[in-house]
């Protein structure tokens, strides 16, 4: 795991200044700790601001980054309009025109390179984005040195980063099904609503919007504790007053991209 992490090192070092798409999550929060111990302040973070990217992830974002020193910017970018219908390839077409932006950004401000924080396991993954980083030449050291997200978390914990045992989490686009026009109130409803959970202690939740109702995804090993929460009763009603008809537990608990399980691909 250390040889990775040297390995990683000398990758981002043979870059003469280096952009990282930072979202505050584990990956790329550890891409841009060890970017800024190796270049400085020739590594800076950007972070695409997006209707659809909850706001707590933002804010976290800006936090992070100030616990790490690197120097860190937020781009406002607004709706991109070929997903406003939510197609099945809306990974591809966000991730294509956020990178292209990312790329102008990092020519406009003088930086050699852009790179994001995918590592092995994503590999194993449907990630249609994939396509676009490549297309557009975006590094990918994380990948590069061969690790793994269990690795980079142990990394990250004897850094001291505080993201070490973060959720993963994702834009706000995948708790909608697919060729359904996304409504503004709906994205913002969803948005509320994770991050009440989250602030009832449910970090890993995804609150998935279907024609109105709240369906919750947790860890199977948390659903009982969710039924037996004596706070139970307060959290729909909050829920309701967000605009949702019905709060519902997925009994199957939370699966990673549990909205593409009806394009019938690994997951």
């Amino acid at each position: 795991m250390y040889k990775k992490y040297e390995q990683l090192k000398e990758i981002i070092a043979s870059y003469e200044s280096l952009v990282v798409a930072f979202s505050g999550g584990v990956d790329s929060t550890f891409l841009l700790k060890t970017a800024y111990d190796v270049l400085g302040d020739k590594a800076i973070g950007i972070t695409a601001s997006t209707p659809y990217i909850a706001t707590w992830e933002i804010d976290d974002a800006i936090c992070i980054a100030r616990e790490i020193g690197a120097k860190h910017e937020i781009v406002q970018k607004p709706w991109i309009e070929a997903i406003r219908n939510n197609p099945k390839e809306r990974c591809y077409l966000c991730k294509h025109a956020l990178f292209s932006s990312l790329l102008d950004v990092a020519h406009q401000k003088g930086f050699s390179v852009v790179a994001e924080g995918s590592n092995v396991d994503d590999t194993k993954e449907h990630r249609p984005g994939r396509v676009a980083l490549g297309e557009l030449g975006i590094k990918t050291p994380l990948l590069d040195a061969g690790l793994t997200k269990e690795e980079i978390r142990a990394l990250s914990n004897a850094l001291g980063l505080s993201t070490w045992d973060k959720p993963s989490y994702a834009c706000l686009l995948t708790r909608f099904p697919y060729d359904k026009h996304i409504d503004e109130k709906a994205l913002r409803m969803v948005d509320h609503a994770e991050a009440y959970m989250i602030d009832q202690g449910y970090g890993n939740i995804r609150v998935r919007y279907v024609e109105g109702l709240a369906r919750l995804e947790i860890p199977m090993e948390h659903s009982l504790h969710l039924i037996n929460d004596k706070r139970l009763g307060d959290i729909c009603s909050y829920l309701k007053s967000l605009g949702f008809s019905y709060v519902t537990l997925d009994l199957e608990g939370y699966r990673h991209a549990s909205v593409m399980e009806s394009l019938n691909v690994g997951v």
